[in-house]
């Protein structure tokens, strides 16, 4: 039987990527060594490595004066990362607090500078995304762009008029960015790039060397910037397959393709929420994540059953995380519409068993 994986991460790969990689761990680009044993230093990994930056400069259209970094320590290690290289102790940044991940970073980010909460969802449990209170005296405006935790999505940049940090962990490649007004954009791989592992960052280089604090020399973005993010061993394997998974979305039409392909899946699955009696959605309209559709049922007492009903058709990953419950279909560029489809047709036979 099919699988239709709806994990929120690590998530869905193409079927394709996953072929290929399957056999680069055997033998990489006709070594005879596995993508995981090779140097890399050797021609053949400085090359891969050279493919994968021109891929995410070419589907994002990075403009001049940006560099884009391949590290380690996923998006967490970027809530410190950010604010030690672009926030002086004495300078205010702005914090929106949407959710899980964003009040990680506020955290975070307090231990270099005073963070200032611009706006914040907490209020109603983080169903909507907020708006900007008051932007005044801040240096930058930090937002997590799609929340995999709550299913909320910000459908338009922050109204500020300060460079942006974006933590774009879960809904990178998945729709176009207007890169020219951050100052800094990262994300964990493993959600919509690639496996965990690596971590994708993109800086705008005039943003970095203005804090007045030392800063170790792995975590200075211009040590990583002048290795071409070889300063230490890069994640081969994560590296690998995420270029392979940006190959995969350019021969598919690229990220405006992937825009439309994800809104066509959203679209099905909140229509059959909305119609369907027995299920409700979490999140306001306005807001609803593409990536993730958080649901329950209106009556909690057959959950089992509806999960029951969602295996026997092949489907993982559906149940929702443990501080908003019900479920959360996560449906990343990888995923075919047909596994919607699935899904909306349990949800229709539930509707017509227990309805």
């Amino acid at each position: 039987m099919k699988k239709h994986n709806f994990y929120a991460g690590p998530a869905i790969l193409p079927e394709e990527v996953k072929r290929k990689t399957s056999a680069s761990i055997l033998d990489f680009a006709g070594m005879g060594l596995s993508v995981m044993e090779i140097s890399h230093r050797s021609p053949q990994w400085v090359e891969c490595m050279d493919k994968a930056f021109s891929l995410v400069n070419e589907l994002l259209r990075i403009p001049e004066g940006y560099k884009v970094l391949f590290l380690t320590g996923g998006a967490s290690s970027q809530f410190y990362m950010s604010a030690m290289n672009l926030l002086n102790d004495s300078e205010v940044a702005g914090y929106i607090n949407t959710g899980t991940w964003s009040a990680k970073a506020i955290k975070e980010a307090q231990l270099y500078g005073t963070v200032k909460e611009i706006g914040s969802s907490k209020d109603d449990n983080y169903t909507y995304i907020p708006s900007v209170l008051d932007s005044q005296g801040i240096k930058y405006a930090h937002y997590t762009s799609n929340n995999t935790v709550f299913g909320t999505q910000f459908k338009e940049l922050p109204d500020v008029n300060v460079p942006l940090i974006a933590d774009m962990s879960s809904d990178i490649f998945s729709k176009e960015i207007d890169i020219n007004r951050h100052d800094l954009i990262y994300c964990g791989a493993q959600k919509n790039m690639g496996p965990a592992g690596v971590t994708l960052v993109i800086v705008k280089e005039s943003a970095l060397g203005k804090v007045t604090r030392d800063i170790p020399t792995i975590l200075d973005y211009r040590t990583h910037i002048s290795k071409g993010s070889m300063f230490n061993t890069p994640p081969v394997l994560p590296i690998y397959v995420s270029m392979l998974t940006m190959q995969w979305v350019k021969d598919n039409g690229g990220v405006a393709a992937m825009n439309l392909r994800n809104e066509a899946k959203a679209q099905l699955l909140y229509d059959e929420i909305d119609r369907n009696d027995l299920f409700k959605g979490f999140v306001a309209t306005k807001d609803r994540s593409t990536m993730n559709a958080c649901f329950g049922l209106k009556d909690d007492t057959k959950k089992d059953i509806f999960l029951d009903m969602t295996r026997e058709a092949g489907i993982v990953g559906i149940e929702g995380h443990r501080s908003v419950g019900g479920f959360r279909a996560s449906m990343y560029n990888a995923m075919d519409i047909e596994s919607v489809e699935v899904l909306v047709s349990v949800m229709k036979s539930f509707s017509e068993t227990y309805g």
